[in-house]
């Protein structure tokens, strides 16, 4: 077991699984190391700068990045990519957004990660839904249906009382599925600024 605590073997047997990501327990997992022992080889891995610290408890090694879709999924669980973000992602609207926002049935939060700035909204567990599995560039996403993210950006703009992008392109969405996904909130306002823009 020694050598396993080497960062070489660990770096080494890291690259043989398909984990951009990974926790002290993934770690602990592959090797069979110790949870002390494995806490102390990743400190003085990321000291090195042989391993990047994403947050507390999230790793990635330096010369395979996770992209910040994969970033944005794994920072905060559960959650999925949703509000501006998806919209610009979809194209629903023309501006490029440049924070990842994402929904969670969690405390809203926010973190910075590899020169990123990501923001987790919290949504009621009922609403918590409308997102698939999307491989994108190679990777399985976690991202909203559009029309979800239509509804959940603009549940968060009635909370907030903000207004929604100005040039909303809604012509490819299915109402019916707007409509589904806006009742889960159970949210008059919202229901009502749906209904506005249909």
């Amino acid at each position: 077991m020694a050598k396993l605590l080497n960062w070489g073997n660990a770096a080494r047997t890291l690259r043989q699984t398909p984990l951009t990501t990974f926790s002290p327990q993934d770690l602990m997992h592959l090797s069979g190391a110790s949870e002390t022992s494995t806490r102390f080889l990743l400190t003085r891995a990321v000291k090195r700068q042989d391993c990047i610290k994403l947050r507390r408890g999230l790793y990635a090694l330096p010369e395979r990045l996770p992209s910040e879709l994969e970033v944005a999924n794994a920072l905060y669980r559960p959650s999925y990519i949703s509000f501006t973000f998806a919209l610009s992602y979809y194209q629903l609207i023309p501006e490029t957004v440049y924070t990842l926002t994402s929904a969670t049935s969690r405390t809203t939060a926010t973190f910075d990660a590899l020169g990123h700035h990501f923001v987790y909204h919290r949504l009621k567990r009922t609403a918590f839904t409308g997102y698939t599995p999307t491989l994108i560039n190679g990777q399985t996403i976690w991202i909203a249906d559009p029309e979800k993210a239509l509804v959940d950006s603009m549940y968060l703009a009635t909370l907030e009382h903000q207004d929604l992008p100005e040039r909303l392109r809604l012509q490819k969405l299915s109402k019916t599925k707007v409509r589904t996904y806006a009742k889960l909130f159970q949210h008059d306002a919202l229901l009502k600024a749906i209904e506005k823009i249909l």
